[in-house]
């Protein structure tokens, strides 16, 4: 989430919260935002996050990365955007395929 323009601009969808997952989200909005460079990257403390495969990939793009404190989910804003994400928008009965369900959660969290 770009924090000034209060936007999503990458996500990732998987079955596994891994560090595979966040890779592919971070792609994305390294992507989207034309390859900036002295991006700060915040999250929670996630072992995705810490992982060495995610720790290279901010290395490389030339990002700095930030951590919450541990423990408190509040200290990151795209828990509110999850929240909403889930409370809101997903079906209450899931989606039929990952397909749909990949469409129709870039079109909530990409608009």
């Amino acid at each position: 989430m770009d924090l000034y323009a209060r936007r999503v601009v990458g996500w990732a969808l998987s079955d596994r919260p891994d560090a595979e997952l966040v890779v592919k989200a971070l792609d994305h909005a390294y992507e989207q935002r034309g390859k900036p460079t002295g991006i700060l990257f915040h999250s929670d403390q996630g072992s995705q996050y810490a992982s060495r495969l995610f720790r290279q990939r901010v290395w490389r793009y030339r990002m700095e990365q930030s951590m919450s404190r541990r423990g408190n989910c509040w200290d990151t804003p795209m828990e509110r955007v999850f929240r909403s994400l889930k409370s809101e928008w997903i079906p209450s009965l899931g989606y039929r395929s990952i397909p749909d369900a990949r469409k129709d959660i870039g079109d909530y969290l990409m608009d």
